[in-house]
């Protein structure tokens, strides 16, 4: 891989994760575009992940922080005996709603793992989830207002927008995108859902990486190669930190429609290529 692949890459993770327009989907193309075996790359796109995960703890780390102590104090209450006092301590309660959140999504990534790889067999699957994911903003776009945030969430909002985190890992659905749909469906506040689905990213993203780890360190990684892997993890957090600020006046500002039109006319692009790509000789297609 070469640092050009490297930038390009690490550029569109970190504007794809948090964007709504897919970053599986985007990347699988451009694998495919530079002929890039993905079995080759993969502590790379581990990197990426990590890339991605600074960019969300550079934001919300106040916010990040403050779980980590109520997690402790979480534990010392239930060791005395005080329970877990939810309706007493607002972001112990958004902790417990971020763990149902990753329950369903984690439960669907590891049952489904096989049918989702085998869904990047071809690029049809990924066109056909992108123009999925421009019909879920065009929805999302059209909720009303709402004040409804933390202290009206329950439970029942944290688990279905677990599951539609969990649909995501199709290639083409954007996670960011799907996740403030199911959000949005739920009537949250916009401000509060778009600070919910970016923390409940965290467990999403960490444990994808975790999980592709055991394999990247076996195909490990040549010296020559180092040098691309982390320029790319750089370039995914500095970008992922722009899509994030960008994605918080986005979604405040009701324009999430402006990415359906994106998404609807790449999706439609990279159907047609999978069904005349063959016909017109045009490889990996």
């Amino acid at each position: 891989m070469t640092y050009f692949e490297a930038v390009i890459l690490g550029l569109v993770q970190g504007l794809a994760e948090f964007l709504p327009i897919s970053s599986s989907g985007h990347l699988a193309l451009l694998q495919q575009f530079f002929g890039i075996d993905e079995t080759k790359v993969l502590l790379f796109a581990v990197m990426l992940h990590v890339g991605t995960l600074i960019s969300v703890f550079i934001v919300y780390w106040k916010d990040i922080w403050e779980l980590i102590v109520e997690l402790c104090l979480t534990i010392k209450d239930l060791c005395t005996g005080k329970g877990l006092r939810l309706d007493e301590r607002p972001v112990r309660k958004l902790g417990v709603l971020i763990i149902i959140a990753t329950i369903p999504t984690g439960i669907i990534g590891v049952l489904g793992g096989d049918f989702f790889d085998s869904l990047y067999t071809s690029i049809i699957p990924i066109g056909v989830g992108l123009i999925i994911t421009g019909f879920l903003l065009v929805m999302a776009e059209r909720m009303g207002s709402s004040s409804r945030g933390l202290e009206k969430m329950n439970f029942r909002n944290a688990f279905f927008i677990g599951l539609v985190q969990g649909i995501a890992i199709c290639p083409g659905i954007s996670r960011s995108g799907s996740t403030l749909f199911g959000s949005l469906i739920c009537n949250l506040d916009r401000k509060f859902a778009v600070k919910f689905v970016f923390l409940i990213s965290i467990p999403s993203i960490l444990g994808s990486a975790v999980m592709e780890l055991p394999d990247a360190i076996k195909a490990g990684v040549t010296a020559a190669e180092a040098g691309p892997v982390i320029v790319g993890m750089l370039v995914a957090a500095v970008s992922g930190l722009v899509a994030i600020k960008t994605m918080i006046k986005i979604v405040s500002d009701k324009k999430l429609s402006y990415f359906s039109y994106y998404v609807w006319v790449v999706g439609a692009f990279v159907v047609l290529l999978g069904i005349f790509g063959p016909m017109l000789g045009i490889a990996g297609m």
